[in-house]
Order: C-alpha cells, then sequence, then structure tokens
C-alpha cells in the first residue's frame, strides 16, 4: 500500500485544486492519501469526493503552524473531524496572524527594492486566509529575481535575509490539544528541516510525546536516506509510530512528487497501524481509537 499523508492543495499553498490533487495522487499510484493543508480544512470535502470517485482512501488531514523554543516547527493532524469546533476556532486564530505575517513580508520585500510583493504575493494564493511564503516565492521567480523556489527561500525568506519577519505562531501543547479534540493523531511534520541543535531535538520528541504527540514523519521529501534511519530510531525510542508523506505542493516543486519515496524501514511500527480499512467500493480509512 502506498500511503502519502502529507501533502498541499491550492486551499493552502500548492497548486493544484483538492479534487485535481486526488486524481494526480491516483495517477501516480497512491492508495491511501491525507489532505493536509496548512492551517485550515476547507478542502477536505473536496478531495474525499474526488477520492471515492478515483477508487483511493482518503484522510481528512491539516497541518498546524507551531512556535516552540523560537523555531517554526508543522504538526500533521490526521484523521481529524473537519467540524470540530476547537480545531475551527484554533485554525481561525492562526489565519489571522498568517495574514499580519505576509503584509509584513511584503513590507520587508518592498525595503530592499522589491515593490508590490505583498499584492504579487495574493494573486498567486487561491484562499486568501492561507497566504504564505510559497507565494511569495512564485511572485518573486514571476518576476525574475530568482530562479526557483529553493534560490527564493534561500536569498529572501529566511533568518537573516530581506523579507524575513519574526513570528509567534501557537503553541506545540495548543496544536496537539485541537488534533486530539477533533478525534485525530498529531504527527511532527519533517523533523530534518528544523534548526535545532545539540540535544534540541530529542527534547522535541520528548515533549510531544508527553503531550500527547503519536508520531512523526520518517519518510517525507526534504529527508536524506540517513535521516531516515535516524528518525526511525528516535521514533521507537520515544514510542512514536512513524508517518510517510511526500509533501507535495506543485509538479517539479522541491523535487517531490506524490507517492514518492521509500517504504518505510521495517523497525518502524506505522501510523496506519491500527487504522480499520474497509472496501466498499473503494478503500475508506478511519481511525478506529482516539487518542488518550
Amino acid at each position: 500500500m502506498n500511503y502519502d499523508l502529507h501533502c498541499h492543495s491550492s486551499i493552502s499553498d500548492g497548486i493544484l485544486s483538492p479534487a485535481r490533487l486526488v486524481q494526480r495522487a491516483a495517477e501516480k499510484g497512491v492508495d491511501v492519501l491525507a489532505l493536509t493543508d496548512h492551517d485550515d480544512v476547507a478542502g477536505l470535502g473536496e478531495a474525499a469526493q474526488a477520492a471515492e470517485a478515483a477508487g483511493i482512501g482518503f484522510v481528512n488531514g491539516v497541518e498546524i503552524s507551531v512556535t516552540w523554543s523560537g523555531v517554526t516547527l508543522h504538526v500533521v493532524g490526521l484523521n481529524v473531524d473537519a467540524g470540530n469546533a476547537e480545531l475551527q476556532a484554533g485554525l481561525a486564530g492562526i489565519q489571522h496572524g498568517r495574514r499580519e505575517r505576509a503584509e509584513r513580508i511584503g513590507q520587508e520585500l518592498g525595503k530592499h527594492g522589491i515593490v508590490g510583493a505583498f499584492e504579487g504575493a495574493l494573486r498567486h494564493a487561491a484562499n486568501p486566509r492561507l497566504i504564505g511564503r510559497t507565494h511569495f516565492a512564485r511572485f518573486l521567480i514571476g518576476q525574475g529575481v530568482c530562479k526557483d523556489v529553493r534560490s527564493v527561500f534561500k536569498k529572501y525568506l529566511v533568518r537573516g535575509k530581506p523579507g524575513y519577519v519574526t513570528h509567534e505562531w501557537t503553541s506545540l501543547a495548543n496544536a496537539v490539544a485541537w488534533i486530539r479534540a477533533a478525534g485525530g493523531q498529531a504527527v511532527l511534520a519533517h523533523p530534518g528541516r528544523y534548526d535545532l541543535k545539540g540535544k534540541a531535538t530529542r527534547r522535541l520528541l520528548g515533549e510531544f510525546r508527553e503531550i500527547g504527540g503519536e508520531g512523526v514523519e520518517v519518510v517525507t521529501g526534504s529527508h536524506t536516506p540517513d535521516q531516515h534511519a535516524l528518525f526511525a530510531e528516535l521514533a521507537n525510542f520515544y514510542g512514536l509510530a512513524a508517518s510517510r508523506g511526500s509533501d507535495f505542493h506543485a509538479p517539479g516543486e522541491y523535487g517531490r512528487e506524490l507517492g514518492s519515496g521509500p517504504d518505510l524501514p521495517l523497525k518502524c511500527t506505522p501510523i496506519w497501524h491500527n487504522w480499520d480499512l474497509t472496501n466498499t467500493g473503494q478503500t475508506r480509512m478511519a481511525s478506529k481509537t482516539v487518542p488518550t
């Protein structure tokens, strides 16, 4: 079974609509897909209908932005109830802050001679609630400032570069609490991407498990083979299940494709190990247990 439990549609910073994203996943051989847009669940209904039509399993997901020890992290929620009031209220607060951050990024880029960046980024955002750095990157590429998304982030949108602004997202505890309130499982996204020194990664994983986190992405689009092995070992050490996802945003972007990447290391416990898979014209999926 090819599980891809991390990807983005045009509801957040992906290019494809939720329905087209699901169609592409099916074309690429994905058996079970989770849509995990940043800080919004508005695309889940459309994606679920498309998955039923395509005959693949679908999981309600979300990716929540978090600040932990001054570092921005992401927590994926899987099998969430998209209509849960606590989750909806939490995401609404993040969306408001995301818009404010985008306006400040535009102002900073303007100070360095890039005029109209906020308005330009907004034109790339199908959902104005979820304007983010990737939309700025696409605008800058279109203006000929940089050749690709990686170059934009490296030169403009990371700490110490023009266009970088600090922002306080929600806490790790809040993100996990909202996911659990919605009946879902909290998974730490792409841990190899974070700028954490020394023992900080281990401290993060320990704290995450203590507050109710259930999994960690072991195989993801930004991890190297060495990181697959490292986070498989750490997942086992901290009693976390292992997840797998491409973190796909757009065809050709970041070099990631839906359903790509190796299988989980055999020694891992997959996050889906206790999910209920039934066949009723398609593969449907839900977690039979609510985390306690």
